[in-house]
């Protein structure tokens, strides 16, 4: 059984993946650190990179690579920031 994942990507992480929205579908008991394979393999090494050192973060809290998703989640992906 597959489910659907929302990712909203920020910054970087949208200019690499070429879209700020996309849905896409993962198998279910997929964690946080196979959909970033997953991702990595969908958009290539540019965005893998990038996405290596985002944030995924769930109604404002971030979801570990262990977590294991849950079905309909909506994730936001945000690299770093740099500031002062």
């Amino acid at each position: 059984m597959n489910t659907t994942v929302q990712l909203r990507y920020f910054a970087g992480v949208a200019e690499a993946a070429g879209t700020a929205e996309e849905n896409v579908e993962v198998a279910a008991g997929t964690t946080a650190a196979g959909l970033r394979d997953q991702l990595a393999a969908l958009h290539g090494p540019d965005f893998a990179r990038t996405l290596g050192v985002s944030a995924l973060l769930s109604d404002g809290v971030r979801v570990g690579d262990d977590a294991e998703l849950p079905s309909g989640i909506r994730l936001e992906v945000l690299p770093p920031f740099a500031g002062g």
